[in-house]
């Protein structure tokens, strides 16, 4: 039996999240597809708040 609360507090399904940028490993930064550094894009910055990377050491910020 399924108690009522988790109809309400698990979502039914998982939004598809698309992330601009990808981990460049040789320069240790996030790029944009055209290879310019994700911090270089205010409108993604603005969307995503930041473009930390999860490489690596979990307290390095690319920006």
């Amino acid at each position: 039996m399924r108690p009522f609360t988790l109809n309400y507090a698990f979502p039914r399904s998982r939004p598809t999240v698309v992330t601009p940028y990808r981990f460049d490993a040789s320069r240790q930064l996030n790029v944009l597809p055209d290879g310019r550094p994700a911090v270089s894009d205010p409108d993604l910055l603005l969307a995503a708040g930041t473009t930390a990377s999860t490489a690596g050491s979990k307290t390095h910020f690319d920006d």
